[in-house]
């Protein structure tokens, strides 16, 4: 899979995008967020309030229950705003 990173979360992590592959007990964008805060102070400075970071798969938005199963890309970024 991979994951793309955009804004501050792409800024914390050092990162714009990376193949990942997620051990298979981590099934849901959630659990996903818990397996990357864990790779290191990087991804847990980006990932600190889970509540601040949006996510989409295969370009959709989706809440963290979402199954991450079949998707081929996630995206995680912060909140926008319009104007």
């Amino acid at each position: 899979m991979k994951a793309r990173y955009f804004a501050w979360v792409r800024e914390r992590i050092g990162l714009g995008e990376e193949e990942i592959a997620p051990p298979a007990s981590v099934t849901t964008v959630a659990e996903l967020v818990v397996w990357l805060k864990r790779r290191g102070e990087n991804y847990a400075a980006a990932f600190a309030d889970e509540r601040a970071v949006r996510a989409a798969l295969d370009r959709r938005h989706v809440k963290p229950e979402q199954p991450i199963a079949s998707a081929k890309e996630i995206a995680f970024f912060p909140p926008m705003t319009g104007g």
